[in-house]
């Protein structure tokens, strides 16, 4: 209403933890993608995310909960995340959803944010690094029901009428829109500086923070709704592909039979 104070409810974020893409091998005998020796580390679209919903509950107040589908051993990354500022964090780990593509990866996040409840704004990286889909948070917003926007750089403003006005990049340059809340948004990678965790938050949130873990039952799924089996697409095969290379062709002779040789390559390529 005018002249009502705006109050923002939950501010969810969606954190997904990436093997470091210069560490990830591709194994030509099984066709698959080898991610045993590499370091993992939040996904950085993420962390972008993350860092906008801090400065937006600087701004207008809120609680930033990060919300996670993955093993228990990314654990320590949420933790990580509420060291940067973030309120709460909730990891969904379940082995029914081992190999789940995007369709039961959004339909298990947009149940938990039901469950969590009374959000405004649910921000999520644009992709992420090892899938680079898009598809997470247009698939959450269809799930709930929502707007959803893409590209966005920045929320400019959020006025007392719940109407937000963001900046999201299109070809060329930028565009300034207005959506109503709650709505969902994907956050450009490096559209911000995420800030650098607290030494003294870290340790408390590595020792004291009650992380919240849920499975598929709390979320009233089965398991044939998730994993392979809730899954709509399958990897057939992964082809890798090689850059193209010069021809490195060593021409030598006479100037007259060099000038003839290059004459004849050049006529085939043309």
């Amino acid at each position: 209403m005018k002249g009502e104070a705006l109050v923002l409810r939950n501010i969810i974020v969606t954190l997904k933890v990436v093997p470091k893409p210069e560490e990830v091998y591709f194994n030509p005998d099984t066709k698959t993608v080898d991610r045993s020796r590499a370091r993992n580390e939040i996904n950085p679209a993420d962390k972008n995310a993350l860092e906008l919903a801090i400065s937006i509950k600087e701004k207008y107040g809120g609680t930033v909960i990060v919300v996670s589908m993955g093993p228990p051993i990314w654990e320590k990354y949420l933790r990580l995340a509420v060291a940067m500022g973030a309120d709460d964090a909730i990891l969904i780990s379940d082995r029914a959803l081992a190999g789940s593509d995007t369709y039961p990866t959004t339909l298990v996040l947009a149940r938990a944010i039901s469950k969590i409840g009374e959000y405004d704004i649910i921000l999520c990286g644009e992709e992420s690094s090892d899938g680079g889909t898009g598809q997470v948070p247009p698939g959450i917003g269809g799930w709930l029901g929502i707007p959803h926007i893409t590209f966005v750089k920045d929320i400019i403003d959020i006025n007392e009428y719940r109407i937000a006005k963001l900046k999201r990049t299109i070809k060329g340059g930028y565009e300034i829109i207005e959506v109503g809340l709650p709505f969902v948004a994907a956050v450009e990678l490096g559209c911000n500086t995420p800030r650098f965790p607290d030494f003294r938050r870290k340790r408390w949130a590595d020792k004291e923070f009650q992380l919240k873990t849920w499975n598929i039952n709390d979320l009233g799924l089965r398991p044939d709704e998730v994993g392979l089996k809730g899954s709509k697409t399958e990897v057939i095969e992964l082809v890798e592909l090689r850059p193209p290379r010069r021809l490195r062709k060593i021409i030598t002779g006479e100037p007259d039979e060099i000038a003839k040789q290059l004459y004849e390559l050049i006529k085939n390529l043309m």
